[in-house]
């Protein structure tokens, strides 16, 4: 089993920047991807961003510029930096891991840590 813990998340005023952390423990020598999924008020959650160990990334349009996904491959720890921050970014924020990159979402989850952004 994989286990996830988020950090990083709490209160921030629009246009304002905020970095979350996730880091994988246990058998994390099966985990090639991590990535984050947001869940807003009433929506279903969505995909955010996502990086495997080779570097690949990718995210969803409405962060494009704004947020960096990052992977430190030796902790097993992914890192969302998020600049410029809007309203519209508040959720909770998921922390996911996958076998392969092309698997999100990934069969792991984190228990969620909430972002509030204040306009």
């Amino acid at each position: 089993q994989v286990q996830l813990v988020e950090s990083g998340g709490g209160l921030v005023h629009a246009g304002g920047s905020r970095r979350l952390s996730c880091t994988a423990s246990g058998s994390i020598l099966r985990i090639n991807a991590m990535g984050w999924y947001r869940q807003q008020s009433g929506k279903e959650r969505e995909f955010v961003a996502a990086i495997s160990i080779n570097g690949n990334k990718n995210y969803r349009d409405s962060v494009k510029g704004r947020f960096t996904i990052s992977m430190d491959n030796a902790k097993k720890t992914v890192y969302l930096q998020m600049r410029s921050l809007k309203p519209d970014d508040t959720a909770v924020y998921y922390c996911n891991a996958a076998t392969n990159y092309g698997g999100f979402p990934g069969d792991y989850w984190g228990q969620g840590i909430r972002v509030t952004i204040s306009s």
